[in-house]
């Protein structure tokens, strides 16, 4: 692969398309490449999570969901290829499930606010629901699988149950809405 990427700027795409991974070419603003590029930017913002302090066994498995979203983006770059399987999903949920067990029910809206490792969930946990509008809207248009919106369904509810978690490890609390506040 080093000589894959020995040369990253190939001019190829100056005309507004871009290469796939089984080699066909397609334009750089089709529904495939939005969701790639959607995926990629939340890869980028758990890269940007993974900056905070946050306990070691955490931090472990969203190294393993950002090599989780890698295949996923090759998996929507080579049509008709799998790289995402149930065990993935599956593997999201037990993480809901540890995770959901030790907070406390919502009774409120939350914020996305309190700790800086919080809010940065949060915005995972936003634009994760963005690429999810991306993949669902590429299976309008072209076969894929459906491991890919049913992982990122379960990752974008995982990041907000981890925004909770991690204003807890910061020894803080949700930051509740408040419905009935004075506006002024």
């Amino acid at each position: 692969m080093g000589n894959r990427l020995s040369k990253i700027a190939t001019r190829t795409g100056d005309d507004g398309s871009t290469g796939l991974g089984d080699g066909s070419r397609t334009d750089k603003d089709s529904a495939r490449v939005r969701s790639l590029g959607e995926v990629d930017e939340l890869n980028a913002f758990v890269g940007l999570l993974l900056c905070e302090d946050m306990p070691a066994g955490l931090r472990e498995e969203l190294v393993s969901i950002q090599h989780d979203l890698f295949d996923l983006g090759g998996e929507l770059c080579i049509p008709g290829y799998q790289l995402v399987t149930d065990e993935h999903v599956a593997r999201l949920d037990r993480l809901l499930e540890k995770y959901n067990a030790d907070l406390p029910p919502l009774k409120d809206f939350i914020l996305p606010a309190g700790s800086k490792a919080a809010a940065l969930a949060h915005v995972c946990r936003t634009v994760c629901r963005r690429a999810e509008r991306s993949i669902v809207a590429l299976g309008r248009v072209e076969t894929i699988n459906a491991q890919p919106r049913q992982y990122v369904n379960r990752l974008s509810d995982l990041m907000f149950v981890l925004s909770r978690v991690l204003n807890r490890f910061a020894g803080g609390d949700d930051v509740l809405w408040q419905h009935d506040r004075e506006r002024g």
